[in-house]
């Protein structure tokens, strides 16, 4: 029998965890329909003991997606506790529960090893389609953005809920990318739970309760230690940015250090209040880009893990943009939610100042084109991605058409245009964009694209950045602001918008903040908003 209080033991035991959790995740990718899971990974999939507290999470996927299935494991392990079988799977997209909007399903698999549960292994993936107006700012409230599941047996005793699945296809554009995405889900967790009891095999265990315990023990003792040697205090900071229609919203926090609990406190109070568009954030999905922030610059080489993210503490004023309540509209929650990190970074500056980013442009910009071919069958593009440049750090650069703080990569082009009539004519990296600085900030990109097709079509987008910059840092210069065209005239829609066959969409992305005075300059900001472009 394995001994978890001998180092070397652990750390073959735990290298086993983590390569059962990566090459599930890598074979659910392979095995997806849908390209925004397949080529861009916006996933996430991770191994819970048997109380539901996340251990293990994959090297792939995002970390709103991965800390946000930390909630969510969790709460659909109590909430099912004592109901499970074997060969049962739940599934839920609740975005209160989950990760923040209808498209990001959950399905977690209890493990069983002799009749009993040891552990549950789960993902989250982003699907194309969930009915509703897409992934868009449109909607009044959360009901008009799709289909709600509940926490509901989508397997019982092994057998597929016919019931859910035909409601499932039913209510959405693309029924078999859904439901391919969603078997691949379920055979990644059956695929992950095997892997575990082959560990309990190969070790002696009865099951793994001792070994999470000392995984998640080790890992908070480690996190508490990096707290304890940053100096004592509070520090603000604040973000400001437009999203697409002109609103402004304005984010802060507070980010206190108490080294006697060894915990950071961070609180969102003064923050914009919760909008009637969709772009409103769950406070699971605040939480997990706040304690991605945290974790980022302080134990970057720590495993995330229940107890790497348990001092880490995170409040809003309910009703406000980062922690709205029901029913409130919240299908494009990553444009405001991807700005989360930044005041946080800001105020993180006076703690560790050589460990932070520039303010970066927040959310990829992402469109989504909607159609029917000639022959009248309807298509639905992935939401495909485009991201501006990221803030430079204190000795790097800033990396060109990189976002922070999302992990999700840009669709090939190529795939696009051969799963879509989509044509792309141009991209490119856009020069200059990226704050001038010691370190400049990275640059953004060009794209320019349009449909090929004698039909008209609909666009769906949510650029940010188009008035206020992102801000440089030490006297980092900021980064340009975007640019998004339809015809070559700048355009302000929001949600769906009718098109043409031949109209064409332009962008530009735009450019990081620089970090430190370029060439030793002392450089006074003239301030972050630009004008208006004419129309």
């Amino acid at each position: 029998m394995a001994r978890i209080d001998d180092p070397i033991e652990l750390e073959l035991m735990w290298a086993t965890l983590r390569s059962v959790v990566t090459e599930q995740a890598k074979a659910m990718q392979r095995t997806a329909f849908s390209p925004v899971v397949r080529e861009a990974g916006d996933l996430a999939y991770a191994l819970f003991d048997a109380r539901g507290r996340i251990v293990a999470q994959a090297d792939t996927g995002t970390p709103g997606h991965i800390n946000c299935l930390a909630f969510t494991g969790q709460y659909l392990a109590a909430k099912f506790a004592g109901q499970l079988e074997e060969g049962d799977v739940l599934v839920t997209n609740d975005p209160w529960e989950g990760a923040g909007h209808f498209f990001d399903i959950t399905v977690l698999a209890p493990i069983f090893r002799d009749g009993r549960i040891i552990g549950f292994v789960g993902s989250t993936n982003h699907h194309t389609d969930i009915g509703g107006p897409g992934v868009g700012v449109g909607a009044n409230d959360v009901h008009e953005e799709g289909l709600w599941i509940p926490p509901v047996k989508l397997f019982e005793r092994g057998k597929p809920s016919k019931l859910l699945f035909d409601i499932i296809r039913r209510n959405v554009r693309t029924p078999d990318l859904i439901t391919g995405d969603l078997m691949a889900q379920v055979a990644s967790a059956r695929g992950g739970g095997d892997a575990v009891n082959e560990l309990c095999d190969r070790y002696g265990l009865d099951d793994i309760e001792g070994l999470t315990d000392r995984i998640v023990d080790l890992s908070e003792q480690a996190m508490r230690k990096a707290i304890r040697a940053c100096p004592e205090g509070t520090w603000t900071g604040e973000t400001r940015f437009d999203i697409t229609g002109g609103t402004v919203i304005s984010l802060k926090a507070s980010v206190t250090i108490d080294r006697v609990a060894g915990e950071v406190l961070i609180d969102f109070a003064g923050s914009s209040p919760q909008i009637n568009k969709g772009v409103n954030v769950v406070l699971n999905y605040t939480h997990a880009y706040s304690t991605f922030a945290v974790r980022s610059c302080l134990t970057p080489r720590l495993p995330n893990n229940a107890g790497s993210l348990a001092p880490i503490k995170v409040t809003a004023p309910q009703g406000s943009i980062v922690n709205c309540t029901y029913p409130a509209p919240v299908a494009a929650r990553h444009v405001v939610g991807m700005y989360v990190p930044m005041p946080i970074l800001k105020a993180l500056y006076h703690v560790v100042p050589d460990r932070v980013l520039a303010e970066g442009p927040g959310a990829v910009w992402s469109a989504q084109v909607i159609g029917t071919h000639p022959n009248g069958a309807p298509y639905t593009s992935s939401q495909f991605s485009f991201s501006g440049g990221m803030g430079a750090r204190a000795r790097k650069p800033g990396p060109s058409a990189t976002c922070y703080p999302t992990g999700i990569g840009a669709t090939p082009l190529e795939v696009l245009e051969t799963e879509t009539p989509i044509v792309f004519r141009r991209r490119e990296l856009r020069r200059g964009s990226g704050g001038r600085g010691r370190s400049p900030g990275g640059d953004g990109q060009i794209v320019e694209f349009g449909v090929r097709t004698e039909r008209p079509w609909t666009l769906n987008a949510a650029p940010t950045g188009r008035r206020f910059c992102a801000e440089g840092l030490a006297g980092g210069e900021d980064g340009a602001p975007g640019r998004f065209c339809v015809n070559g005239v700048e355009w302000h829609g929001e949600g769906k918008t009718p098109m043409k066959p031949d109209d064409i969409v332009y962008m530009e992305t735009p450019g990081g903040g620089g970090f430190g005075a370029p060439d030793g300059e002392a450089t006074e900001r003239a301030g972050a908003e630009v004008p208006e472009p004419a129309e």
